[in-house]
């Protein structure tokens, strides 16, 4: 196995990691919640006045999927839409008081799993890091690039 076939396998072997370890204690403290419906939550709290394209952008995901899975968050109390006054065209969304709570939950947790593989990090010099940095951002990008070549489109449906 090629030294770049490593490093891919290893990613997936490490997202496969973590996702089965912060499962169980995702799913007890968010019960009733789809990871789906969290990741948007997530999304929509991080990012001030979020509409159905840069939620599509953010999340990788069509317009169409990105309105179904609005009007679901809307119809459980979880997000509300809302219009500027100097744009009564485009339609945004923002947490409620219920939505604010899942996201605070959310946000708690990636803390505490933080903190439980923060030994690792410090194992790890600052040069290390920057050169992983590195190496993230010139494959997103290289990504970004495949992405538009093949014209996938998030924003046309």
């Amino acid at each position: 196995m090629s030294k770049e076939e490593q490093v891919m396998v290893g990613f997936r072997e490490l997202f496969n990691k973590m996702a089965w370890l912060n499962k169980q204690k995702m799913e007890e403290s968010l019960k009733g919640y789809k990871s789906s419906e969290v990741h948007y939550i997530e999304c929509i709290g991080k990012n001030e006045d979020s509409n159905v394209t840069k939620l599509a952008e953010s999340l990788y995901m069509t317009r169409g999927a990105i309105s179904k899975m609005t009007k679901k968050l809307i119809e459980k109390g979880i997000i509300e839409s809302y219009q500027k006054p100097e744009n009564k065209k485009e339609i945004y969304f923002k947490l409620t008081e219920k939505g604010q709570k899942i996201y605070k939950v959310h946000e708690k947790l990636h803390k505490e799993f933080q903190e439980r593989d923060k030994g690792v990090f410090e194992q790890i010099t600052e040069e290390q890091l920057d050169s992983m940095l590195k190496f993230i951002e010139k494959y997103s990008k290289h990504l970004d690039e495949e992405i538009k070549k093949q014209n996938i489109n998030i924003k046309s449906e």
